[in-house]
């Protein structure tokens, strides 16, 4: 297998085993053997095993002495723990944005125009709105021009993925959620840097009141599978 071949190879588990561990399609501990992989994915042990090492490194697995690997899911503390960090970065984002303005005029034009026709518009599926709720606060860090900001961001919204699809099964949430992406716009245009901190608190601190609902939900969802 030439180098090239056996890093796709490694790249592709990556991203499969990564995706089913964020929407939590294994359960806290749930163990992963270089064998069973093998046998799924029908290739060799280096590919699985170099895939397990990435994917320890980033902390969605560790190992177990002379037993493998477990799936890490995070815990309450720790997806609050996100939440801190991220409302810390998106403050930050919003008053860099309302202090100096928004150098990427057409991104925002492009938030803009999506949240106004959501509000009214046809129902999404929970996964499409998470989606969308993701890019809204990833364009802003990136407007924001802060590279090692939202690379953090980013990795951050990759673990709440799933409590975000469940956020919006709410009732009125996503009707919520327009008006107040609307807000944080606003706010930002308006120069207006306690308003737009205020309206991006708001926002985040809403989805994150619904986390031990949330958790309670991804536990039901990772042992039916």
């Amino acid at each position: 297998m030439g180098e090239r071949e056996f890093s796709n190879l490694s790249t592709s588990i990556v991203a499969t085993l990564k995706e089913r561990i964020i929407h939590w399609q294994y359960p806290p501990e749930h163990r992963l053997t270089e064998a069973e992989l093998c046998q799924k994915f029908g290739v060799s042990r280096s590919p699985v095993r170099e895939a397990l090492r990435i994917l320890a490194t980033d902390g969605f697995v560790k190992k177990m002495p002379n037993r493998g690997y477990a799936v890490k899911q995070y815990n309450l503390r720790e997806i609050e723990e996100l939440y801190d960090v991220r409302l810390a970065l998106e403050l930050f984002v919003v008053e860099c944005l309302a202090k100096r303005g928004t150098p990427k005029k057409d991104d925002i034009d492009v938030l803009k125009r999506t949240w106004t026709s959501l509000v009214n518009g046809s129902p999404k599926k929970d996964e499409e709105l998470a989606r969308l709720d993701t890019l809204f606060h990833e364009t802003l860090a990136h407007a924001a021009g802060n590279k090692s900001l939202l690379r953090q961001l980013r990795a951050i919204n990759e673990r709440l993925m799933l409590f975000r699809m469940i956020d919006f099964g709410r009732a009125h949430r996503v009707e919520r959620t327009c008006r107040q992406h609307l807000e944080i716009l606003k706010r930002i245009a308006a120069k207006d840097i306690s308003g737009a901190r205020k309206a991006m608190q708001r926002n985040i601190e809403e989805g994150r009141n619904n986390v031990h609902t949330a958790i309670k939900d991804a536990l039901a969802r990772a042992y039916s599978f």
